[in-house]
């Protein structure tokens, strides 16, 4: 191999450095050398004064093609230039991850720390009971339709039960609309107490279980 060979295969290891090693005193010698060693290229003279000032490790590729540019006649074996020295294995970069895989990871974790906060609470959280009164919007509208057809009912039954036993008086037959009307409510008004109570009963009859 010419120096023009070995300098292009320096420089491309340099490039690339692949497989590097620790330096010792023997191989610093030998860089240090290979500095002003006549038979090498300006090229390999240079990268001897680059590898020279390393502090702990050089590119085993460029060394190689340093030892076998130099004069076989007096360059030292590559086994006595290597010696002590150990493979440095370098830790590979960690992947980096992509903003929409960082916004899954985000989602998850904050939906695992509200159910885990969830958990942790259960015990003192009140628990809200559906069967309670007026829990929604359909229990409210249903209960005002029923109430307000309950009262026409008792409006109508008194007012022509009214209008049957008085005749033609159109004062008792409002009143016995408006005392149907009354009584309608009334009617109501019990029937949601002993449903209320009928509840209370029950939910005291599950907390109790518990």
């Amino acid at each position: 191999m010419n120096n023009r060979d070995a300098s292009t295969d320096a420089t491309t290891a340099t490039a690339t450095p692949g497989l590097i090693i620790s330096k010792t005193e023997t191989l610093q010698s030998f860089l240090s050398t290979s500095i002003n060693n006549p038979h090498l290229s300006p090229d390999l003279r240079q990268i001897a004064s680059s590898l020279s000032l390393r502090p702990s490790s050089v590119p085993y590729k460029s060394l190689r093609s340093i030892w076998l540019a130099s004069d076989p006649s007096t360059r030292p074996a590559l086994s006595a230039v290597v010696t002590g020295s150990h493979f440095i294995l370098n830790s590979p970069q960690p992947r980096e991850k992509s903003e929409e895989l960082k916004a899954r990871l985000r989602k998850y974790e904050e939906a695992a720390e509200r159910k885990a906060y969830k958990e942790l609470v259960k015990d003192i959280t009140p628990r809200r009971d559906e069967s309670e009164p007026f829990s929604s919007y359909k229990d409210q509208l249903g209960f005002g339709l029923h109430v307000a057809l309950t009262m026409f009912t008792g409006y109508l039954v008194g007012y022509y039960t009214f209008r049957a036993l008085f005749g033609h008086s159109p004062v008792m037959h409002a009143a016995g609309g408006i005392l149907g009307f009354v009584v309608g409510m009334l009617v109501e008004t019990v029937l949601f107490m002993i449903r209320t109570t009928s509840q209370d009963r029950t939910k005291s009859v599950k907390m109790a279980k518990e």
